[in-house]
């Protein structure tokens, strides 16, 4: 897909808030129609609902009298430089957002990306820095060039991003962290404890790194290497295998190459971003079912399938976007056309296949593969109509999350009667029912009492009359459960041998919020 979601300030600051960008003041949630830079000596004619830049801009009143001029302009927003003094009143009196830039950040990395987020006047051979936007690859074997060394680029994680050439030239260590795609945890946890990783977030210069223990015959090499930044965020590092210290000249060109990969993560981040946000969008319209949904099935080339509906929940909400990929990536390798997005904490999955069974076996593979790490749970459902089978399956999920059920994986079909128990204890709280009848009765006794008769009834009617096995789940003797069981019926006026009173009985206790049928003690005698 390369539709982007449409430009708006709220877009900018998702895609690079917190790196990049932060919101002053304003509304985020207007549109963006181009970016301009401000010049007080020139009085250029803006794009309608620009985002200006306003390099240079610190006194007050002239950012006054900027926001009043841009307002005339209809202008979305105004870019200033942290921290950032203006008031409030002024910035709602424009309709202008103020933005700030956040420090250690450039001009350049900004107008770059936002150029790449909005897609203004990009070509598609965009690139930046010389360099073909997003290929690591090449900034690796340019940097190489440069230094005359074996390059890797590495996120913050140490996983490699790309490398260049001539890595043979390096060491054991260099070989098998390219092989491997991330660099061993032996030599990880030494770089830590060497305080390595500490130096070289904290330094804006390159990090000699003496070398490595080695065994038996094999030589190790030093390292030089530099942290990739975008204002204060550390995206990553450059390493070089290095036999020597580098010169000031090489050292200022690991420099230039680091703002330059700084770039092209930010790219490539925010592209993964727009992406993500984009499936959310269709996938979410698809669910909805509206106008808009069968559009929405073509571009995900969903259309005129029988689909099946997997909802997937994780607890941890740092986790949820993780989870989210790495569903889409299982879903998209088992099924083609599969889609899948994290819409708001539920990662919502779309499957052209022919029952739910082999959906939920989908899905139960896929937990099998990530482990009970996360606590992750998936509702599988589907119907003639989208919306309908989001709703199944958000039911199904939902009697999963409450824990009523062991497994990880359900179908409505199979949890469909503690999805009704749920719901209807929604509808029972909303309306404020309180117990009624010989629970009530039950309930009072066992307050004033503190005494375990409710206990007693539940154990019971769980147990489906079997004493024997009530009276173990409670913890005590079958004959001292008896005689509880007869004092509850008396005091309850409760009828054991009716079927609709017991029924009435187990449902109050079932629906009917826990603190207001929890009695005493269950080791209290009656």
């Amino acid at each position: 897909m390369t539709q982007r979601p449409r430009a708006s300030l709220g877009r900018v600051l998702d895609d690079l808030g917190a790196t990049l960008l932060e919101l002053v003041a304003g509304d985020p949630d207007r549109p963006i129609g181009g970016v301009a830079i401000y010049d007080p000596l020139d009085d250029p004619l803006l794009p309608q609902h620009a985002l200006v830049l306003g390099v240079g801009l610190r006194d007050p009143e002239e950012i006054t009298q900027v926001l009043r001029d841009l307002s005339r302009q209809q202008a979305a927003g105004l870019v200033l430089r942290s921290p950032v003094t203006v008031e409030e009143d002024v910035v709602e009196e424009s309709g202008v957002a103020v933005l700030a830039l956040t420090r250690g950040a450039t001009w350049d990395q900004l107008g770059i990306l936002l150029r790449s987020v909005l897609d203004v006047g990009v070509a598609e051979s965009e690139t930046l820095g010389g360099m073909p936007a997003g290929d690591l690859f090449a900034l690796a074997n340019a940097t190489a060039a440069l230094l005359d060394a074996p390059v890797t680029i590495e996120d913050r994680s140490s996983r490699v991003l790309a490398f260049s050439g001539r890595q043979d030239e390096a060491d054991t260590a260099r070989v098998e962290t390219v092989l491997g795609r991330q660099v061993p945890e032996r030599y990880s946890r030494l770089l830590s404890e060497r305080g390595v990783f500490r130096e070289l977030y904290r330094s804006d210069q390159p990090v000699y790194v003496a070398p490595m223990p080695a065994s038996g015959p094999e030589v190790a090499i030093p390292r030089v290497a530099v942290a990739v930044r975008a204002g204060d965020e550390v995206l990553g590092s450059i390493w070089v295998a290095v036999h020597e210290p580098l010169t000031e000249e090489r050292s200022e060109a690991l420099l230039d190459a680091a703002k330059v990969v700084a770039l092209h993560m930010l790219r490539i981040r925010a592209d993964a971003d727009v992406e993500r946000r984009l499936r959310a969008d269709l996938v979410s319209t698809a669910l909805d079912g509206g106008t808009g949904a069968r559009e929405a099935l073509d571009r995900l080339g969903l259309a005129d399938h029988t689909l099946v509906v997997l909802a997937l929940a994780v607890p941890a909400a740092a986790e949820r976007q993780r989870l989210a990929d790495a569903f889409a990536m299982h879903l998209g390798a088992v099924q083609q056309r599969s889609a899948a997005a994290l819409v708001g904490d539920v990662t919502y999955g779309l499957m052209p296949v022919d029952n739910e069974e082999r959906a939920a076996r989908i899905a139960q593979d896929f937990l099998d593969r990530v482990g009970d790490r996360f606590g992750a749970t998936i509702g599988v459902a589907t119907a003639v109509r989208l919306p309908q089978a989001r709703a199944s399956a958000d039911r199904a999920l939902r009697v999963l999350r409450s824990g009523r059920r062991t497994q990880r994986v359900a179908r409505l079909a199979d949890v469909q009667v503690e999805a009704l128990l749920l719901e209807l204890r929604d509808l029972v709280e909303a309306r404020g029912e309180q117990p009624t009848g010989p629970i009530a009765r039950l309930v009072a006794y066992d307050r004033e009492h503190n005494s375990t008769l409710v206990e007693t009834l539940r154990a019971w009617l769980d147990a489906f009359g079997d004493v024997t096995a009530a009276a173990a789940a409670v913890y005590v003797h079958p004959n001292t459960f008896r005689y509880r069981l007869r004092r509850l019926a008396e005091i309850g006026s409760l009828d054991l041998g009716d079927p609709d009173a017991r029924f009435a009985a187990m449902l109050q206790l079932r629906v009917l919020a826990a603190d207001t049928v929890s009695g005493g003690s269950l080791d209290e005698p009656c």
